[in-house]
C-alpha cells in the first residue's frame, strides 16, 4: 500500500492522474479526468478549448547551489585563465592550452578536454552572457530537477556539446559552457513538454531565438549548441524514463540512470570517432 505524498502517515490507494503521486482522500480533487493532487487540481488536460495552459515550476528542491557553484568554478577559472593570459579580454596560458577542445589534442589522448573546455571562455562579454543566462535558466531547472540530476544534465550537454563541435569542426578551438546552457534549454522542452502536453510554447520560441543568433554570428560554435540541445533533450527523456515517469516527482531508476549514462558513453564515442586520424 502507497502512502499520501503530503501525509506519509496515511494508506491510500489513489493517485494523482497527472503525476501518479499518491494522494489521500483529503489532498485529493475529483476532475472529470480523474483523481488530481493539490498541484494539478485545476489544470485541464491540454488541448481543451478556451484553456490557456501556462507552465508550473513546482519547488523540489532548495536553493540551486549547482548552479551557483558552476557559475563560481567559471568565473575562477576565467580568472585564472587571464592572469596567466594577456589581460582582462585575452584569457591564455598553460591552463588554458590544456583544457581547451581542439580535436587533434583529443585524438592524442586528452579526453578531458571534452568536459574542461565547458568551463572557458574567450572574453569578458563571453563568459557574461553565459553565466547571465545559466544564471537565468539553470537556478529553475535546478529547483525543478534537483542538484544531483540537474548537474548530470549539465555534465553530460557539455559531452554533448563537446561531440556536436567536434562533428562540424574538428580542428578549430572551442570553448565555452554554451552547449551545456543550450542542454538546460532541452531540459526546459521537455518540461514544458511534461506541464502542458504542448512543444510549441515558450521553451521552443527560446530555443529558436537563440539558434538563430547562434547561426546568424561569426565565430559561434552552432555545432557545440546543437550536440548540447540534443544531449539534454536525451538526457531529460533519460531522467524521465522515456515517458515512464516525471521529471519533478518520479525516480529515474535503472533505466534512467542506464539512458544517461548512454547518453555521456555516446558523445564521447562520436568525439573519438570524428577526431581520429587528427593526433
Amino acid at each position: 500500500m502507497a502512502y499520501c505524498y503530503r501525509h506519509p502517515d496515511r494508506e491510500t490507494g489513489l493517485s494523482c492522474t497527472e503525476c501518479d503521486r499518491p494522494i489521500c482522500t483529503e489532498c485529493m480533487t475529483m476532475t472529470p479526468v480523474g483523481p488530481r493532487c493539490p498541484d494539478h487540481a485545476y489544470a485541464r488536460r491540454a488541448g481543451s478549448v478556451g484553456q490557456q495552459v501556462r507552465m508550473a515550476m513546482p519547488r523540489t528542491s532548495g536553493a540551486p547551489l549547482v548552479t551557483w557553484g558552476l557559475i563560481g568554478v567559471n568565473v575562477l577559472v576565467y580568472l585564472v585563465t587571464v592572469a596567466q593570459g594577456a589581460g582582462i579580454n585575452s584569457p591564455g596560458g598553460s591552463l588554458f592550452g590544456k583544457w581547451v577542445l581542439y580535436g587533434p589534442a583529443v585524438a592524442d589522448g586528452d579526453w578531458w578536454r571534452l568536459i574542461t573546455a565547458a568551463f572557458l571562455h574567450g572574453s569578458l562579454i563571453h563568459i557574461g552572457l553565459n553565466m547571465l543566462a545559466l544564471y537565468w535558466l539553470g537556478g529553475p531547472v535546478e529547483t525543478y530537477l534537483g542538484h544531483v540530476r540537474y548537474a548530470a544534465l549539465y555534465l553530460v550537454s557539455g559531452l554533448a556539446g563537446s561531440a556536436g563541435a567536434l562533428i562540424v569542426n574538428p580542428t578549430e578551438v572551442t570553448v565555452g559552457a554554451s552547449g551545456a546552457i543550450f542542454g538546460i534549454l532541452g531540459a526546459l522542452l521537455i518540461i514544458e513538454y511534461q506541464q502542458t502536453g504542448q512543444l510549441a510554447g515558450q521553451a521552443l520560441t527560446l530555443i529558436g531565438v537563440n539558434l538563430l543568433f547562434s547561426f546568424s554570428v561569426p565565430g559561434i560554435s552552432y555545432g557545440g549548441h546543437l550536440g548540447g540541445l540534443a544531449g539534454g533533450i536525451l538526457a531529460s527523456l533519460a531522467l524521465a524514463r522515456f515517458g515512464r515517469g516525471h521529471l519533478a516527482y518520479g525516480r529515474p531508476g535503472l533505466i534512467g540512470v542506464a539512458g544517461l549514462i548512454g547518453v555521456a558513453v555516446v558523445s564521447v564515442a562520436v568525439s573519438y570517432w570524428k577526431v581520429r586520424g587528427y593526433a
